[in-house]
C-alpha cells in the first residue's frame, strides 16, 4: 500500500479536500502533529508522498518555535531522496526556503475567497483547471519562486502563488484543500486575527457556502492531475 505522510500544525487545518483523492488511490494516510512530532523516526518512515499543511507560524519563526528547524531539516531530506511533496501555504514557504528562496511579509493580509490568475506555465500544469474558480487566500507571508521551479499563478496582490518544480513538488500559497463544510472551524481557529485585519467573518461564511461545491470539484481535478504527473 502506498504511503503518505501529511504534516499538520494546527488541528482546524488538514488534508481536506485532498483526502478524498488520496483514499481513492489507495493511500495509507500517516498523520503527523508537526509541532510535537519526532522528527527522527518521521525521517525513516516509509513515505511515497510527503503534504505538509497550513498554519499561523512563518519560517521567520523559527528561533521561537524550534520545532521548525527539525521540520525543515525533514523537507530537505524529501527533497533530497525526490520523495514527492505537496505543501500548502506554510508548507509551500517552508518548502520554498528549503530550495533556497525567500519569504517574506507582503505587507498585507490576503484573506479571503478569490480567483488567481495563471501563467503560461500555470496553464500548462495541474492547475488548468482553476481558471475561474475562487480559492481561499489566508496569508500574509509570500514566498519567492525556488531557483529551477516555476511560478505557476498569481493575484493582484500576491505576484507568486504556487510553483513546481519538476513533477514531484507543488506549492501553493493558497488553501485549494479546504473542504468549505467545514469552514466554521476556520473561522473560529482565526477569530483573533480576522478581528485584528477588520474582516468580517459573515463573508468569508457566505463565500464559503457559495464557492465550496465549486472549489471541492476543481481541487479534486487539480490535485489527481497532478498526483498523475508525479506517478501516483
Amino acid at each position: 500500500m502506498k504511503q503518505a505522510i501529511a504534516i499538520s500544525h494546527v488541528d482546524f487545518e488538514g488534508l481536506g479536500t485532498l483526502r478524498a483523492s488520496l483514499e481513492e488511490r489507495g493511500f495509507e494516510i500517516r498523520q503527523v502533529d508537526g509541532p510535537t512530532a519526532d522528527w527522527n523516526a518521521l525521517a525513516q518512515a516509509p513515505a511515497d508522498l510527503v503534504v505538509i499543511l497550513g498554519g499561523p507560524l512563518g519560517v521567520a519563526d523559527e528561533a521561537a518555535y524550534p520545532f521548525l528547524s527539525k521540520e525543515l531539516a525533514f523537507i530537505k531530506r524529501c527533497l533530497a531522496d525526490k520523495i514527492p511533496l505537496i505543501g500548502i501555504c506554510l508548507g509551500a514557504q517552508l518548502i520554498a526556503t528549503s530550495l533556497g528562496a525567500s519569504v517574506a511579509p507582503m505587507g498585507a493580509k490576503e484573506i479571503g475567497f478569490g480567483p488567481i490568475e495563471l501563467t503560461q506555465a500555470g496553464t500548462a500544469s495541474a492547475l488548468a483547471a482553476l481558471t475561474a474558480t475562487p480559492v481561499l487566500h489566508w496569508h500574509g507571508d509570500a514566498f519567492d519562486i525556488p531557483p529551477g521551479a516555476s511560478n505557476l499563478a498569481q493575484t493582484a496582490i500576491g505576484k507568486h502563488q504556487a510553483f513546481a518544480l519538476g513533477k514531484h513538488v507543488l506549492g501553493l500559497q493558497f488553501h485549494l484543500e479546504v473542504d468549505a463544510r467545514f469552514i466554521e472551524r476556520w473561522l473560529v481557529g482565526n477569530a483573533g486575527e480576522l478581528a485584528q485585519a477588520g474582516i468580517d467573518p459573515k463573508t468569508l461564511r457566505a463565500d464559503a457556502q457559495r464557492y465550496g461545491e465549486e472549489l471541492a470539484t476543481m481541487a479534486q481535478i487539480v490535485f489527481d492531475t497532478w498526483l498523475d504527473t508525479a506517478g501516483l
